[in-house]
This record gives C-alpha cells, sequence and structure tokens, in this order.
C-alpha cells in the first residue's frame, strides 16, 4: 500500500512539473505608452484571429486577470505579450 501511494505521490509530482512555466499576471506592471500600444497591437492582432474583440469595458481588473489566464496560452502569448495585453486593456478600463 505504501509503495501504490509513494507511486502516486511520485507520478503527481512528475506531471505537475511538466507542465507550461507561464508566471500568471497579478496585477499591471508596463505604464509606458509603448508598451500600451504594444499591448493594444496584441490584443487586436491575437485575440480577433478566433473571436470578436471583447470591449475592454467588459471586465473589471480581477475578470480580464481570470479571462487573460484562460485564452493567453490559447493564443500562444508569452508572458511578457500577456501583460502587456492585460495592462492595455485596464488602461483604458474604467472600472
Amino acid at each position: 500500500m505504501k509503495k501504490l501511494i509513494l507511486s502516486s505521490i511520485a507520478g503527481s509530482v512528475i506531471l505537475l512539473s511538466c507542465g507550461p512555466k507561464s508566471t500568471a499576471v497579478t496585477g499591471p506592471k508596463y505604464t509606458s505608452s509603448e508598451k500600451l500600444a504594444q499591448g493594444k497591437t496584441i490584443f487586436e492582432n491575437s485575440c480577433s484571429r478566433c473571436h470578436k474583440l471583447p470591449e475592454p469595458t467588459k471586465h473589471d481588473n480581477q475578470g480580464w486577470i481570470n479571462t487573460l489566464s484562460r485564452m493567453a496560452p490559447k493564443a500562444k502569448l508569452s508572458d511578457e505579450q500577456h501583460q502587456m495585453v492585460y495592462d492595455y486593456l485596464i488602461s483604458v478600463n474604467k472600472k
């Protein structure tokens, strides 16, 4: 029984270590107009490939964190691109 438990734990650790190594966006980072413009361009080009672009006012800051955490991997955004899109969206969102 102990071997089964230890094997299960070891297998879980191995599977978790093979997952994506992205850092989650937890709040704003970039405020320069250059980075915000890049975020807008990435948002417009990457997100519109699969669906109509949502209005930045659709979510509050936490809502965008949740949405982008789900969508950024699908759009194959790097951590920096993910952050720039988030920062752009909250910069034009007044919620």
